[in-house]
């Protein structure tokens, strides 16, 4: 605690002391009326110096100041949109710097009684950003930011996926602010749309890159939700109830208060009809609760934390909150708090087909799983900024995650050959209770110095997590021998434990160097993580739980990272190329203490260059270009050679001989807007190689295969273990091209990719590629007539080839269509009727078989009390009563078809009464533009805290 204290009290010294030096500051105003003018671009530059150059902007009182200035002659240029540019000349001693009210006129054309009346564009192209404006864009008075962003080109939302640009958007900011964390879901399901002025997309960095302005390689897809004005005092949301037949419910609502800087968020939801308002953090890496297999191998894949509505029957309880707020002029506060609660029952039936992989005969496996599962989560998102001074911020964000899941199934699952003679079958009742825990927390603090371009920023972060599980599995196994049936059975339990925890930390000092910027970086990380298994086993031979000391484990390794490099930055905010390259060393150690001693001790030495060049070419046009090499570490569960299985045909086990992997991406996009036309184009490609990746062989038991002194694999069950591979691609190429169709008053958006993946892997001994080609296209009519017409009509259709170079036969094709027709008609006295009709399509399945079925929902209601604040809503779901889940999935080893429970026709009475209190006060066009302006000082701060790609901070 002393050293935290210390190093604070440093901070804060050094900073103190670096300012406490001469500055020239004033206040900027309309000369009209006095108003004081927010996010205005002060200049100041010296005669004779084409070096020396200080831009800022006026913060939220108008002042504007700079500090650390010697004497001299100097010139400030006042810039402000809708303004004459004002110029004054100070001739600075030291202390003659306070400037008191600076007056500037507004910009005055006469047009003689000339009324123009303008209309913003639907897209437009600034900087690195692709703006929306949101009035370009008609919805229903009831619609939500998710039913807005579906009308824009390039932005889908898709089972609870928001993609925008060929990328999914992992955060959705508002006004520039974290809103419910990093849930995009929570953002747009519970904002109204009527709410919205612009929809901003746009590539984040990290706080620490933003503001160095080099990409430290964690970068993601983001959309900033923009407010319109008028809101700073105003409270809007709804609350709403329905019971509807076969005991269904839902209620919920979500209310949003906002007071000036400060603003509350408020939602939750009870119901048992598959709704969830956001998403919930798979800690546990268990998503979708018990199921009779695990261990299957094939599939690859990364990590995906949110876990969106899942079939079978849910009951969902949920509550969040998000606060944040300004407190004094030097911190600000932003924090949320979500709470999930969800019951699932489920029954599953799988198909898949093995061709030729044992003995040269078609395997077929099936199953039919029954499940129960209760599902807890807890999430916890903070965010401190502590503005030391100007050119010093302190930044704390600190996250926890706690996730409880109780899961029972039971599970009747069996292979067959082609010719339908059985090889084995199971039978299994398992019992699942796990929990645990994410944390993570970064301390950063940015500083600028007196030189335009010098910054220095250290962020320092910790994560820990924890996993704790509970496994109780009784199984039959029955085996078609020559000589006849043969049945074990075993009850085994499993007790496990998994803990983390790495300690990082981030070092950026920035220079100017001849035309452009240097960065000098290093990225010192260590990560230590345990694995703890315990197992007993009732069998033949015991006739009681004894402890099974060969399916048991006791693991741990420790990752070691030194990372350091240069980056140089030439060019402006039209024109940049970014280069760096870095050099990194990892040591990976493993120390295994039981069941028998094992270390290992291995260390890996990679350079990583990075590239970034992005050109506009002018307003409409533009393109940009990524490139970035980076590793991978195993993870322990893929390190300890300890057996593992949900389902005793179906096992996996770790590799402690795993090396990292080493991947390239290379990235590219190009948007043309014009603005004139409302036409927008935007296309991009992506393509990752990867060598040493980390992918699953597997090993078909040809005959009974002992594993352990208490474990024999039977023949026809499988064995998954990890192993490094070289040569696997992936290549995905978009295309969105969106205009207007002026002769109905609609927009149309269009969409098309292509994508490949070459997935290396092994089958027993046999080396297998597989080669998966997907093309994908789709076209969307959204209606842009008034609010009383809406309608949005969509067509999406995919078709995906697969073919393997060795399991021929384990080739396929499959296409799935999707069309759609939403319609919202409303009348003038309230009258409101609803039409949402989705069609789909599969062909291939079931070996050859196709699937095709209506989903249609039909609703009428009646608007009234004041306002037409209320509403009541006869809804019936599935009118047709015809409603699957159907999914495809294809790997090196099978072709799996796969359906699930769903909920069937319902009928529900609703009530919703809206709240709507919005400021009393009028707006005109420039308080909007004054307002925007305050959005935007908000979001990128003062000079220093740039905008991602923006010019060298540090008084430029």
């Amino acid at each position: 605690m002393k050293r935290i204290t210390l190093l604070f009290t440093f901070l804060i010294t050094f900073s103190c002391l670096a300012n406490a030096q001469s500055v020239i500051k004033g206040v900027l105003q309309d000369k009209t009326d006095s108003t004081r003018l927010i996010g205005a671009t002060v200049r100041l530059t010296k005669p004779g110096d084409t070096t020396f150059i200080r831009n800022l902007l006026t913060n939220t009182s108008g002042g504007f100041e700079f500090a650390s200035i010697q004497p001299g002659s100097y010139k400030l240029t006042f810039t402000f949109l809708g303004y004459s540019e004002l110029v004054r000349n100070i001739s600075f001693n030291g202390t003659n710097g306070n400037m008191g009210v600076v007056n500037i006129p507004r910009s005055v054309t006469d047009l003689k009684g000339v009324t123009i009346k303008g209309q913003e564009p639907p897209t437009q192209l600034k900087g690195d950003t692709t703006q929306y404006n949101a009035s370009a864009y008609k919805t229903n008075p009831d619609a939500s930011a998710e039913d807005l962003v579906k009308k824009m080109p390039g932005i889908t939302v898709q089972n609870g996926t928001v993609t925008a640009h060929g990328e999914t958007v992992k955060k959705v900011l508002v006004d520039g602010k974290e809103y419910f964390g990093e849930d995009a879901t929570a953002t747009l399901k519970n904002l109204p749309a009527e709410v919205i002025s612009k929809i901003e997309v746009f590539d984040k960095m990290s706080d620490q890159a933003q503001f160095s302005g080099f990409d430290d390689g964690n970068s993601y897809k983001a959309i900033n939700v923009v407010t319109k004005n008028g809101l700073s005092n105003s409270k809007f949301g709804k609350v709403y109830a329905g019971y509807g037949t076969q005991g269904l419910y839902n209620a919920g609502g979500s209310v949003n208060f906002f007071n000036g800087d400060r603003r509350i968020g408020l939602i939750g939801m009870t119901n048992n009809v598959n709704q969830q308002n956001f998403a919930s953090e798979d800690v546990l890496g268990i998503s979708g609760g018990g199921g009779g297999r695990g261990g299957r191998g094939g599939r690859g894949g990364g990590n995906n934390f949110n876990v969106g509505s899942q079939s079978g029957i849910n009951k969902t309880n949920s509550l969040g909150i998000n606060f944040q707020d300004t407190w004094g002029k030097k911190l600000t506060v932003n924090g949320s708090y979500l709470f999930n609660n969800k019951s699932t029952e489920n029954e599953t039936l799988t198909h898949q087909v093995y061709p030729n992989d044992i003995a040269d005969s078609v395997r077929v496996y099936n199953e039919l799983a029954n499940s129960e599962t209760k599902n807890y989560n807890h999430r916890v998102n903070l965010r401190l900024e502590y503005k030391i001074s100007d050119k010093d911020i302190l930044m704390f964000t600190p996250s926890v995650s706690f996730q409880k899941n109780d899961a029972m199934s039971h599970t009747l699952g069996d292979f067959k050959y082609g010719d339908s003679s059985l090889i084995n079958a199971t039978d299994i009742a398992s019992t699942n209770n796990n929990k645990g825990y994410n944390a993570n927390t970064n301390l950063l603090w940015r500083h600028a110095f007196d030189k335009r371009g010098r910054t220095f920023s250290i962020n320092f972060g910790f994560r820990a997590n924890n996993r704790d599980g509970e496994s109780i599995l009784p199984s039959y196994t029955t085996t078609n021998y020559k000589g006849g049936l043969v049945t074990d059975s075993t009850l085994r339990e499993t007790y496990s434990n998994t803990d983390g925890q790495t300690y990082s930390a981030n070092f950026s000092y920035t220079e100017p160097v001849g035309k452009g910027q240097l960065e000098i970086n290093y990225r010192p990380s260590i990560s230590i993580n345990n694995a703890d298994q315990k197992a007993y086993t009732i069998d033949s031979t015991h006739s009681e739980l004894t402890f099974d000391p060969s399916l048991s484990n006791l693991y741990k390794n420790k990752y070691t990272v030194n990372n350091g490099g240069l980056s140089y930055r030439m060019g402006n905010r039209d024109k940049m190329l970014i280069i760096g390259v870095n050099l990194q060393h990892a040591t990976l150690e493993g120390d295994r203490t039981f069941p028998t001693d094992f270390n290992l001790k291995r260390s890996f030495t990679n350079v990583l260059p990075n590239l970034m060049w992005r050109q506009k070419f002018n307003k409409n046009s533009s393109v940009r270009l990524f490139y970035r090499a980076s590793t991978d570490q195993p993870s322990i569960n893929n390190l300890q050679d300890v057996l593992s299985y949900t389902n005793p045909l179906f096992v996996s086990t770790g590799n402690p001989e795993l090396d990292q992997s080493y991947s390239q991406s290379l990235r590219g996009g190009y948007h043309y807007i014009d603005t004139e036309k409302g036409l927008m184009f935007i296309a991009g490609v992506n393509v990752e190689n990867t060598n040493n990746r980390v992918t699953n062989r597997t090993y078909i038991a040809q005959q009974d295969t002992v594993l352990t002194p208490t474990f024999t694999l039977r023949k026809g069950g499988q064995l998954t273990k990890p192993i490094n591979v070289d040569g696997y691609w992936n290549a995905r190429s978009f295309f969105n091209l969106g205009l207007p169709l002026k002769v109905i008053k609609s927009n149309l958006n269009t969409n098309l990719g292509i994508s490949y993946t070459r997935s290396p892997g092994y089958v027993n001994s046999t080396y297998n590629v597989s080669n998966t080609y997907a093309y994908n296209a789709g076209a969307v009519i959204s209606s842009n007539i008034s609010e009383y017409v809406d309608f949005t009509l969509s067509y999406n259709a995919s078709f995906n080839n697969v073919k393997n170079n060795v399991s021929t036969l384990n080739n396929s094709s499959y296409f799935n269509g999707s069309a759609s027709a939403n319609v919202n008609l409303m009348t003038k006295n309230g009258w409101v009727l609803n039409s949402d009709l989705t069609n789909q399509y599969y062909s291939a399945l079931d070996n050859g078989q196709s699937t095709n079925y209506w989903l249609w929902n039909l609703s009428a209601a009646k608007k009234f009390l004041k306002d037409n604040r209320g509403e009541l809503r006869a809804t019936v779901y599935d009118l047709l009563n015809q409603n699957q889940s159907i999914s495809r999935s294809t790997t090196e080893l099978y072709i799996e078809d796969q359906r699930s429970l769903v909920l069937k026709q319902y009928f529900m009475l609703t009530f919703t009464y809206r709240i709507k209190s919005w400021n009393k006060k009028g707006t005109d066009p420039e308080e909007e533009m004054q307002n925007d302006r305050e959005r935007m000082f908000r979001r990128f701060g003062p000079p220093g805290g740039g905008r991602p790609g923006g010019p060298p901070p540090g008084g430029g």
